[in-house]
């Protein structure tokens, strides 16, 4: 039986999503949206922006990365957070990585990141992940990690990591 759970540092660990995650995904990715909240609309119309939002994103990531993995990261065995990561055959893109508001800021997203570099290295690949320029702070988790600007279009900022050969 094949595993598909990751093991990572600090009691975390990445599992394969399942249906039964749909309803968190939903609630996680609803909160990652607060930007949204701040237009001047009706609530109703700001919560079907959202959903517009997040059916976009899942039809979008489909069709941008039909190969993509999505995992769900667990502390302790409770959600946390998602990463969708894109396995080609000469490279690991992170596609997203998103946390619970209580989760952000532990260094859970550092942890992630490590163990898909280790994953890298164990297949000889580069690593990747595009940001949004407005995501700063993931930025400095990225850049501490050994991850240089490939390239800026626009708004988003394409990270390579690429691993040392032995």
């Amino acid at each position: 039986m094949l595993n598909t759970a990751i093991q990572l540092p600090a009691g975390l660990s990445m599992r394969v999503a399942r249906p039964s995650d749909q309803a968190f995904i939903e609630s996680l990715f609803n909160s990652t949206r607060d930007d949204l909240r701040l237009i001047d609309a009706e609530p109703d119309f700001i919560e079907a922006l959202i959903d517009m939002q997040r059916l976009a994103q899942t039809v979008g990531y489909g069709e941008m990365y039909p190969n993509a993995m999505y995992f769900i990261v667990e502390m302790h065995q409770e959600r946390v957070g998602r990463v969708v990561v894109d396995f080609g055959t000469d490279y690991v893109d992170i596609v997203d990585i998103s946390f619970i508001r209580p989760a952000r800021g532990k260094g859970y997203i550092t942890g992630v990141i490590q163990s898909l570099q280790m994953a890298a290295v164990k297949v000889g690949v580069p690593l990747y992940s595009t940001l949004s320029l407005t995501h700063q702070d993931l930025r400095k988790a990225y850049i501490g990690l050994g991850f240089t600007t490939e390239s800026v279009a626009g708004m988003a900022e394409r990270l390579v990591w690429v691993p040392k050969p032995a």
